[in-house]
Order: C-alpha cells, then sequence, then structure tokens
C-alpha cells in the first residue's frame, strides 16, 4: 500500500512539473500551489490528473511513463482549462472524468502517430481535448459559466480574511514595468491563473528548478516582445489572453530541454521566436471566428517542425545537438553530453581494435611514404621489431627471418567473413608481386558500410571461411608476404564497402597501449597510430579481471567502516555528512566538523541488474542508488550515476570510473566528470547560468597502478584514484579512493574524504 500511494504521488507531482519539461519534486510542488489560488480550478486540475494516471494505469500503459507525468500533464491543463471557466457542480464533476479520458487517448493516440518519428507530442492533446470541450459546452444549458473572479476581493476575505486581501492589494499596486508584468502574466497564464503573483511564484519555481530554462524564458518573452515593438504591435496588449506563454515554452523547449543548450541554441530562439509570434497572431485570427483561444498551439508547430526539421540534416554545421538520454533538467543535459562528447566523441558504435597480439610497429601509417596515397591514405602496415629497431633476425634473407611472419592475426571486432582470397604464394624478400597488389586478404563485415581489410596474409593459413561468425580477438590467418609486399607486413584496413579494392575511411582504433622508449606506457582510448610507434592490445591482467567483473544477477556484500577523526585542514566536500546504519538499524551521523575519533560499521548489499535497454548497472540495496557501466573485458567505465552521494556506491562510481583491466608499470589513466557529478547543485547556481556559454567548474580524474606483491599464487595490486575539482582551473582534491585486489578478487576499497575514512570490505560476491 506504502509503495503504491508512494507511485501515485511521484506520478502527480510529475504531472505538474512536466508542464515545464522537469522531474523536480520542489518546482512541483510550487505549481501545485499555485493552482490553488482559485481553489476549484485546482481541484479540478487535480482530479485531471488522478483520473488519467488512474485509468493509464489500469489500462495498462506503460508505469514508468505514467509515473513521468507523461500522461498526466495534458489533463492537468485540460482539467485547470475547464475548471477556470464552469460552475463547480456534479455536472462538471462529470465533464471532467470525460475530458480526463479524451485527453488520455488523444496523448496516447499521439504518442503513436508522432512518436513513431522520435517526437514528443508536447501539449497537443491538450489543446484539442479542451477545444472538444468548450465547442460542446456550448450547448450544455445545464453547465454553468463561472462567475468567480467578479468579486475577487470579496472571495479573497472569505479564504483568508483581511490579511489576504491586503496581500493581494499590495501585490496589485507594486509598480512592474509592463513587459515585466506581462511576463508574470504570462507564466501565471500557462495554469490559467491570470494575476501577477501566480507568475512570481512561477518564475522562483523556474529558477529553483533550472538557472539555464530560467535564461531562456526570459529571453523568449523579450525577443517576442521586442519583435512585436518592430512590428507596431505591443504584446502587454495582445497579451490580453496571456498568450506569451507561446514564447516561454518554446524558448525552453528549443533552447535547453530537447536540445543540449549552446551558443547555437540560444541563437536559434532568437530566430524562431518571430515565427512564433507570427503564427500565434495569423492562428488567433483564424480561431477567432470559432471564439477559441489559440492556447499552446503555436509553440506545439513550430517546436515539432523543428525538431522534424533537424532530423534530415547530413551536417552539423549550426551546432545543435539533440539528446541521447533525457534527463529532465537543461543543466544535466548539457553536463552528460559535454561529458559524453569528451570522453566518446570520437568513438563509433562500433570499436574496432588492433587485429594481432602481442607489440607491433606502425611502419607506415596514413598518407604513407610509399603506398598509403589518395583513396587508399587511410591504412596502416604494421610489423615486429626488435629492440635494435630492426625487423628481422639473422640476414633477413627468408620471410622466417622477420619477427612479424607467420604471426597469428586476429579479428579486430565480431562480424561476419565476407571474403577471401588464399592463392598466392610469398615473395622472395625484396619482391613484389605487382599483378596481385593486395595478396591474399580477409575482408570482415562488422556492419552495414563498416568492414576492415587485412591483407598480404599467408597462403593456406586461414583459420575461418567465407560466410563463418566471428568474435573480436578470433585467429583469421597467419602474416605473409604476398602481394605489393617486398618484405613481410601486415596491411591493415577499415571501408565502407566489401570489395578488395575499396576505398579507405578515416576510422579511429579503440583501447589500445602505446610502448614509448624510456618504458613509459600509455592508454589510447580513440585514436590513430602513427608511424614509428609501438604499440598493442591491451592485455587483461586476471587480478584486476576478476575484481572488476560484474555479472548480472551478481550480489556483492560489503562490510563498511566509516573512522572519523580530526586529520587536518581539508577542503569540504559536497557530501557534508555521512550516514551509516549500525546492524540495530539506528542511524549514527558523523559529523565533519567532530574532533573525536568514531567508528561505526554497517552491511550492505550491492546488486548487479540491468535494465530494459540492456544496460548494466549497480545498486545498492539500502540506499537505491544505482551507478551505470560498460565493460568489454579490457576496460570498464561508469556511465551515470543516480542517488544520494553521501554513500559508498558513489564512491565507488568516482574511484572505478576509468578503469584499464591491463596492468602495466607506471600506466596513469585520465578522464573527465560530469560537473555536476562533483559539484553539488547549491556550489553550481551561479555556474549554471554561463554554462552554455562557457564552464569554469570541472571535474577530472587519474588512477595510479601499482604493485604491492606479485608471484603466482598471491598477486596483491593497489589501484589509487584521485577526483578532483577544477575552478578557473584551480586544482583541489575532492577524493581519494584506493581498490586493493588479489586473487581473489576486488577485496576491499577506501575512501579518503575531508577528516573521513570510509573502509569498504568485500565479503562476498556471489549470484542472487
Amino acid at each position: 500500500m506504502r509503495s503504491a500511494i508512494n507511485w501515485y504521488l511521484q506520478s502527480t507531482l510529475n504531472s505538474y512539473a512536466q508542464v515545464f519539461f522537469s522531474d523536480n519534486k520542489v518546482f512541483a510542488g510550487i505549481l501545485m500551489l499555485i493552482t490553488f489560488v482559485d481553489f476549484y480550478t485546482g481541484l479540478f486540475g487535480l482530479m485531471a490528473v488522478l483520473i488519467t494516471t488512474g485509468m493509464a494505469h489500469w489500462m495498462g500503459f506503460d508505469k514508468f511513463k505514467i509515473k513521468q507525468g507523461y500522461y498526466g500533464f495534458n489533463s492537468l491543463l485540460t482539467g485547470l482549462g475547464i475548471g477556470i471557466f464552469f460552475q463547480p457542480g456534479w455536472l462538471l464533476v462529470l465533464i471532467i472524468i470525460l475530458a480526463a479520458v479524451l485527453t488520455l487517448f488523444i496523448s496516447v493516440a499521439f504518442e503513436g502517430i508522432i512518436g513513431k518519428y522520435a517526437l514528443p507530442y508536447l501539449s497537443l492533446p491538450f489543446v484539442f481535448a479542451l477545444w472538444a470541450v468548450m465547442l460542446a459546452s456550448r450547448e450544455f444549458q445545464a453547465l454553468g459559466l463561472n462567475e468567480r473572479g467578479i468579486y475577487t476581493l470579496n472571495e479573497l476575505y472569505l479564504l483568508g480574511g483581511h490579511n489576504l486581501v491586503k496581500l493581494y492589494e499590495w501585490w496589485g499596486n507594486i509598480p512592474f514595468p509592463s513587459s515585466v508584468r506581462s511576463y508574470f502574466l504570462s507564466l501565471g497564464a500557462i495554469f490559467f491563473q491570470f494575476n501577477v503573483f501566480t507568475g512570481v511564484l512561477v518564475a522562483i519555481g523556474l529558477l529553483v528548478y533550472s538557472r539555464i530554462a530560467f535564461t531562456l524564458s526570459l529571453l523568449g518573452f523579450y525577443t517576442a516582445f521586442l519583435f512585436y515593438m518592430l512590428i507596431g504591435a505591443t504584446l502587454s496588449e495582445t497579451g490580453y489572453s496571456y498568450i506569451g506563454f507561446n514564447y516561454i515554452l518554446s524558448a525552453i523547449a528549443i533552447g535547453g530541454y530537447f536540445i543540449i543548450p549552446n551558443r547555437s541554441s540560444y541563437l536559434w530562439v532568437i530566430l524562431l521566436i518571430p515565427l512564433v509570434a507570427i503564427l500565434t497572431i495569423s492562428l488567433s485570427s483564424i480561431l477567432f471566428i470559432y471564439q477559441l483561444p489559440v492556447y499552446s498551439l503555436p509553440f506545439n508547430i513550430i517546436a515539432l517542425l523543428f525538431l522534424y526539421v533537424l532530423k534530415f540534416r547530413i551536417h552539423n554545421r549550426i551546432q545543435l545537438n539533440t539528446l541521447f538520454v533525457q534527463q529532465n533538467a537543461p543543466e544535466k543535459n548539457l553536463y552528460a553530453f559535454t561529458n559524453f562528447m569528451e570522453r566518446f566523441g570520437r568513438s563509433s558504435s562500433i570499436p574496432i581494435h588492433l587485429p594481432f597480439f602481442g607489440e607491433w610497429n606502425v611502419t607506415q601509417g596514413h598518407n604513407g611514404e610509399y603506398t598509403h596515397k589518395s583513396d587508399w591514405k587511410h591504412a596502416l602496415d604494421f610489423e615486429i621489431i626488435d629492440e635494435e629497431k630492426k625487423t628481422y633476425k639473422d640476414s633477413g634473407d627468408f620471410p622466417e627471418d622477420y619477427y612479424c611472419y607467420n604471426k597469428i592475426v586476429v579479428a579486430p571486432a565480431d562480424g561476419q567473413v565476407e571474403s577471401i582470397i588464399d592463392d598466392f604464394d610469398d615473395n622472395v624478400i625484396g619482391q613484389k608481386d605487382m599483378e596481385h597488389n593486395w595478396g591474399n586478404t580477409i575482408i570482415i563485415k562488422h556492419s552495414e558500410r563498416l568492414y576492415t581489410k587485412l591483407s598480404h596474409l599467408k597462403k593456406g593459413s586461414f583459420e575461418v571461411k567465407e560466410g563463418d561468425r566471428v568474435k573480436r580477438g578470433d585467429p583469421l590467418a597467419r602474416c605473409g608476404n604476398s602481394g605489393l609486399s617486398p618484405y613481410p607486413h601486415l596491411h591493415f584496413q577499415v571501408q565502407a564497402t566489401p570489395y578488395v579494392g575499396s576505398k579507405t575511411i578515416d576510422y579511429p582504433i579503440n583501447n589500445y597501449i602505446l610502448h614509448r622508449e624510456e618504458g613509459q606506457m600509455e592508454l589510447r582510448t580513440v585514436d590513430i597510430p602513427e608511424k614509428g610507434q609501438t604499440i598493442s592490445n591491451i592485455q587483461a591482467h586476471p587480478v584486476l579481471k576478476k575484481a572488476f567483473h560484474f555479472i548480472p544477477g551478481e550480489q556483492i556484500r560489503l562490510t563498511i567502516k566509516t573512522t572519523h577523526s580530526e586529520i587536518g585542514n581539508h577542503e569540504k566536500s559536497d557530501s557534508e555528512t555521512i550516514y551509516t546504519h549500525k546492524p540495530s538499524s539506528k542511524s549514527t551521523i558523523i559529523n565533519a566538523g567532530e574532533s573525536k575519533t568514531e567508528k561505526n560499521v554497517t552491511e550492505t548489499v550491492w546488486v548487479i541488474k540491468r535494465d530494459l535497454y540492456l544496460n548494466t548497472y549497480i545498486e545498492c540495496e539500502r540506499s537505491a542508488c544505482r551507478a551505470w557501466f560498460k565493460s568489454d573485458g579490457f576496460m570498464l567505465y561508469f556511465t551515470h550515476f543516480e542517488g544520494k552521494r553521501n554513500t559508498m556506491l558513489y564512491y565507488f562510481y568516482l574511484g572505478a570510473y576509468k578503469i584499464c583491466l591491463g596492468h602495466y608499470k607506471n600506466i596513469k589513466l585520465n578522464d573527465t566528470f560530469p560537473t555536476n557529478m562533483v559539484f553539488s547543485k547549491y556550489r553550481l547556481l551561479i555556474h549554471d547560468f554561463f554554462a552554455p556559454f562557457y564552464m569554469y567548474k570541472k571535474g577530472s580524474y587519474n588512477v595510479q597502478y601499482n604493485t604491492l606483491k606479485e608471484s603466482m599464487s598471491d598477486t596483491k595490486l593497489l589501484l589509487k584514484a584521485k577526483v578532483n575539482r577544477h575552478v578557473f582551473n584551480k586544482k583541489s582534491t575532492l577524493a581519494t579512493i584506493n581498490f586493493y585486489a588479489d586473487n581473489k578478487g576486488l577485496n576491499s576499497f577506501s575512501v579518503h574524504i575531508n577528516n573521513q575514512l570510509i573502509e569498504a570490505t568485500c565479503n562476498e560476491k556471489r549470484p542472487s
């Protein structure tokens, strides 16, 4: 019962917040409150939401969409619109019920019609449903028109006495400039509340929800205001019907919600708002004939048109980026997208890896000096070299003298063998087969318009045949010296067509180790190898692979010990308090300001799960926090976190943000965090205003690998991760997280933050 009530409460609140594309509970509470400025209007709006939510759940629609308020917000607006125009009564209750059901049906229909183009239906269901009721109500003789508002002061006196009347008169006497007054009236009119006080509350709520959305609301409204002045109209007068909310909603939708907010999105708001104004004026003229308000129709038309048009772009010259995952806040969308592009922007949907085992040298890169020219310039030649930079032993007169000769070449990614040529003998060293350029070759299809080709292979060495499915790392053949090849080497290229002579395409290599002369090693996540570089695929270390290998269905049991003492002055973190729970389930709060040492022990369970989209995540049973990750057996990346930040799962997300499962001496990994993941929302209040144009706050990550002990039977590794915050390039450390792994897997990890040491011991890892 408690779970059901909580679900209905969340779906109801989200229905209010979704009017502004939000799921912020504080904002939703403010919006719900203002609808009750006119009590009956608020009551009928709430009734419409509850009816729609219940009906959608009863009919078996997607519970996630219901909970997010995607169906409820249109019914809310319909209920508010009906409630403001008609006198309350049992007949009106019946009309509200029918209108809510109609709005739900129209919403689901538009979801199918518009949704197949991956477009939102916005508030179109509200517009059509309310129009239908208003047209039909002209024949409803028993339905009386609303007389509330005629004697406003008397009604206010009955509700709140003399003090409420004085407050109302005080607000009415504030000398707001005409444009500001119209802005507030337009905000309130979205919820059919036609007074400045309501608009001010909405503006405050909008500011709490999103600084970017608030800024865009001003930009949209005042762009329209200036355009009306330019064409000789007055928005404040035209705004008698308070249609200014069309410009506000259009600006938020286009400038920061459906499109990542940046300079270009703000510019396009300025360009598109005049179109919304023209459409508003023209549609108002047409609808006046039928005595119908225009409502939010202009906003819907322009927003949907623009989002639809963007789908036909071939190049993103206008620098507008639509969303991968909607997080219901412009700031979150911006920070997540910016971070994704920094981390994976050069990656492709199908990662291509090096096609060999061990360390090889790039003897000819892109735009090579010998054969990689013109349409075939994006290719790579590989050989194996020794410490003296030689590619062969002895005299080098025979193919067998060359280190790379007869070495296994492997599939660079999953795919299907498209074609094989296995007809040509190896050349005599120094000679070339001028008639058969590529020699023995295999072509693998990875997807439509993505193929890889490996050439100059050894005759008779193929371990696969045409049509075979191959996995990344599967043996294909052996390196040879066939075709236009005077010395044994491996030619590798990526192409868009399946033919032997296909043009090459510029496609990066994923996750390889660059070996430098001074013994330093560097992980290249997405890059094009260059001539002279010695590179290799990541070789997973068994200890690390076991420690950071998470299978859906597994449970990880942790014992957490928090030690707090005054150990020096450190930067204060966003997580001011650590909450721990003793077995008795009583909470112990450890405040960052205490000077005495305290130890608290608790146990928790993490469960590895997979969502409907097959994304894997770790969920903490106690706190319900979730941390999403992806792993290919060689690299582990955490991609998103949801939940409280005073939990061990949050610190695990920070510390294991990017882990190479290979262990290389002196290797260092660096990465960047989404800004909002290392700064609290309060520390970003000012930053959010500037974020679409310039981010002066950032988060960075680095991890170092150390060997504590290494033997055949007992290996102990330490990974030391640092989480840093940067404000105008001034760096400070937020937390240090150490991971201790041995032959049994992840033994423990510890978090050093402020004056606290939090240690987690991994007691057990087993199937759930």
